[in-house]
């Protein structure tokens, strides 16, 4: 009977910790987003067990955030994935509404960069995908009067707060075209893309062709989110 009382103890307050952890995280959701100057509330997992601990602390340990393109105020196929460490909101201001700021030990993710948005950039027919932990890039361009398909594969680095993808060699596909018509072709599948600025402060870190885009490495540290 001990046995079966403890089990029953022990499953109330799972529950009772998992609807806590629902119930701050629309809470928590709702101030991030207030208090980081988003257009909309995202996604917010807070991770850790138990929860109860935490919210009483008013200490989070690591809180997950998915951004879309609309709530970063960003062009579409931008997102977002970060997780804000050390997330110290107290719980009677959380109670009594009166948050005014968030202050967050440390921040890090990465923003993503569809290769569509990217292929924007160059206009017309332009495709991007990676390859060979650079891109490659697809257009038609127009040179000496004709127009041919040109395919080139470029480095990507960060510049500051730009994508930079610089060609060094293009190919015409079935076209027999001179050289420093191609060097010059290669030219122009260059650009420079300039990351709008991020929520939280975060700044770019590194870059990475990956499978959905490109994703940036970003990260904030002793960040206060005030709104």
């Amino acid at each position: 009977m001990l046995v079966v009382l403890l089990v029953l103890l022990l499953g109330g307050a799972v529950v009772a910790d998992r609807v806590g952890v629902g119930i701050a995280e629309d809470q928590v959701a709702q101030q991030i987003a207030e208090r980081g100057g988003l257009a909309g509330t995202p996604d917010v997992d807070i991770t850790g067990f138990p929860f109860l601990t935490q919210a009483v602390s008013g200490r989070y340990t690591d809180v997950r955030v998915s951004l879309t393109a609309d709530q970063l105020g960003q062009p579409a196929g931008t997102r977002a994935q970060v997780s804000l460490r050390g997330v110290r909101i107290p719980l009677s201001d959380v109670l009594s509404g009166s948050v005014q700021e968030v202050p967050v030990d440390r921040i890090d993710g990465t923003a993503t960069l569809s290769y569509a948005l990217l292929a924007q950039q160059l206009g017309g027919d332009t495709t991007v995908a990676p390859a060979d932990g650079g891109l490659r890039i697809t257009r038609t361009v127009s040179l000496l009067g004709y127009d041919f398909p040109v395919t080139g594969a470029g480095a990507v680095v960060l510049d500051g707060r730009d994508v930079v993808v610089d060609v060094q060699q293009a190919a015409a596909a079935g076209v027999d075209v001179p050289g420093f018509v191609l060097d010059r072709a290669a030219d122009l599948l260059d650009f420079r893309y300039p990351v709008p600025a991020l929520p939280f402060g975060l700044r770019l870190t590194s870059i990475d062709p990956g499978r959905g885009g490109v994703r940036v490495g970003v990260e904030a540290r002793d960040t206060v989110l005030r709104g």
